[in-house]
């Protein structure tokens, strides 16, 4: 189930049309009429100047330390649409606008009300939000500062690079609850970080500063406290400044590539290469190496 699904079925007052398919390949978008009300709790930042491609989403519900109720699902899967269908963007930041969170998992106090088929399609939803998340064409940043427990960590886990300030503090604490992590967390961090330890994590409970999960390769970089925005934002530029297509080449033959065989992912990789070799980019890049000036690409 795509996001555009999940907004459908989550929201009884507006309808969302658009045919999507997988960020690899060709598509066209019919319209798509946006819930302002599915944004509440969920930023979308086009930044601009120099730093035109790089997009932010910022969580902002202060009330409930970013707690991921079907209000804020709504806005998740509204801006993950818009980015990946947004052809200028480039690369996007996922960050908090809450002090000493990032965000604190699924918000409980509206599971407690759900019947069980509400709890599995809510459930259900996210992981496919999620997803969605990871299969985005361009790469996604998360950026952590403070709390990022259960769905909140797997919301990073979802995104290709990983950044943390020193205070942060992640966990999967699912089974004291007796439940597990349903929204990815019991697949993708011992894709990460191996079978024995995301067993550990997840059996216990327990939970992981920054230092520890820069260690054991849960985050791609550990920051001071404060300084994961600044960091996100300085790679984030590093990559907004490199060849748009390539990029996203890059991201498909490395997550497809991963799930197969080496033989099958060669010819994946060659694939994406072709995806490449006839752009403008290409050729732009050439011609700086040559006049040894900086490239100006545009994504063609």
């Amino acid at each position: 189930m795509c996001a555009l699904r999940v907004l459908n079925r989550l929201s009884n007052t507006t309808s969302y049309f658009k045919t999507w398919k997988p960020y690899h390949q060709h598509h066209t978008h019919r319209t798509l009429i946006l819930d302002s009300s599915a944004s509440q709790f969920v930023k979308l930042h086009n930044l601009t100047g120099s730093d035109s491609g790089i997009i932010e989403v910022s969580l902002d519900r202060p009330e409930a330390k970013n707690a991921i109720g079907k209000e804020m699902l709504r806005g998740l899967s509204n801006v993950f649409e818009l980015i990946n269908q947004n052809s200028n963007a480039n690369v996007a930041l996922i960050r908090s606008l809450v002090p000493g969170v990032f965000c604190a998992g699924a918000d409980l106090k509206e599971r407690r009300i759900m019947d069980l088929s509400e709890a599995k399609f809510f459930v259900n939803s996210l992981r496919s939000t999620l997803t969605f998340l990871e299969a985005i064409r361009v790469p996604t940043i998360a950026v952590m500062e403070g709390v990022a427990l259960g769905g909140g960590l797997e919301m990073a886990l979802a995104c290709d690079i990983r950044i943390c300030g020193a205070n942060a503090l992640m966990g999967l604490p699912e089974t004291g609850l007796a439940i597990i992590p349903g929204a990815g967390g019991t697949q993708r961090l011992p894709r990460l970080v191996g079978k024995a330890v995301a067993k550990d994590i997840i059996f216990t409970g327990r939970k992981i500063n920054g230092i520890e999960a820069l260690s054991m390769g849960l985050v791609n970089y550990c920051v001071a406290a404060g300084e994961a925005h600044s960091k996100a934002l300085e790679i984030a530029r590093d990559i907004n400044q490199k060849g748009p297509v390539a990029v996203r080449m890059a991201k498909r033959a490395i997550n497809e590539g991963v799930e197969t065989d080496l033989t099958s992912a060669l010819v994946l990789e060659e694939d994406c290469y072709d995806q490449v070799l006839n752009t403008k980019d290409r050729l732009e890049g050439l011609a700086a190496f040559a006049e040894k000036r900086k490239p100006r690409f545009t994504g063609e």
